[in-house]
C-alpha cells in the first residue's frame, strides 16, 4: 500500500498576502462606488439645474413675446382701417384686446385687434412669430364669435387676418389657404396678403 502525499498547508504569510489583496481590493470596489455615487448626484443637480435654467429661459422668452406682440398691436392697429379700404373694406373703428364672454352659453375668447363696421368685422390674431396651430385656434375663435354673434342677434358677417413679425414661409402659405389675410412688416410699415381665394366669411 502506497503512501498518500498531502499538500503542504498554505503558509500564515500567504493567507496573510491573499487577505490584505482581497481587502484592499474591496477599498477600492468601495472607493469607485463613492465615486460612482457622487457622479450621479452631481449628475442629478446639473439636470435639475438644467430645467430650472429652461424654465427661467421659457419664461422669458413668453414675457418678450408678448410685449413685441403688443408692440406689434400698437403700430398695426391705429393704420388697419386705412390700409383695408384697399381691398374694399370701409371699416369705420379699431379696437384692441377686446374680451368677449357669454358665461350662460359657456363662450369666453379675447380679439387681439378687431375691425368693424355696421356690416363686417375683421377679427385680427397678432403673434411675433404665428404658427399653423396659431392659425387653427383663430379658427375656432371665429367659429365661437359667429356663435356669439348669432345668440345676440348680431348679423354681421366676419372675417380673419394673421399678423406677424416673422412668418415662415409654409404658415403664411397656410394663412392664406385658411381664407385669412396675412399682415407682416414692411419697411416702416406693413403690408397685407389677400388670400388665394374670396376671403372665408363666418
Amino acid at each position: 500500500m502506497g503512501i498518500v502525499q498531502t499538500a503542504n498547508p498554505p503558509s500564515f504569510e500567504s493567507v496573510w498576502a491573499i487577505l490584505q489583496e482581497n481587502a484592499q481590493g474591496m477599498k477600492e470596489l468601495r472607493e469607485s462606488q463613492k465615486e460612482t455615487d457622487r457622479i450621479v448626484q452631481e449628475v442629478g443637480k446639473s439636470q435639475k439645474e438644467t430645467a430650472r435654467q429652461q424654465q427661467k429661459t421659457d419664461s422669458e422668452l413668453g414675457k418678450l413675446s408678448k410685449r413685441m406682440g403688443e408692440v406689434v398691436e400698437f403700430m398695426v392697429a391705429p393704420n388697419l382701417c386705412e390700409k383695408f379700404r384697399e381691398f374694399g373694406f370701409n371699416f369705420s373703428q379699431s379696437s384692441q384686446n377686446t374680451d368677449v364672454t357669454d358665461k350662460v352659453n359657456k363662450i369666453s375668447f379675447e380679439i387681439d385687434v378687431k375691425l368693424e363696421n355696421y356690416s363686417k368685422a375683421m377679427l385680427v390674431e397678432v403673434k411675433t412669430k404665428p404658427t399653423t396651430e396659431d392659425v387653427k385656434e383663430h379658427i375656432k375663435r371665429l367659429e365661437k364669435m359667429r356663435k356669439y354673434a348669432d345668440l345676440h342677434g348680431d348679423k354681421r358677417t366676419f372675417l380673419g387676418a394673421v399678423a406677424g413679425v416673422v412668418i415662415k414661409d409654409n404658415v403664411k402659405k397656410y394663412v392664406l389657404k385658411q381664407g385669412f389675410f396675412v399682415i407682416e412688416p414692411s419697411g416702416e410699415g406693413f403690408n397685407i396678403i389677400p388670400p388665394n381665394k374670396k376671403p372665408k366669411e363666418w
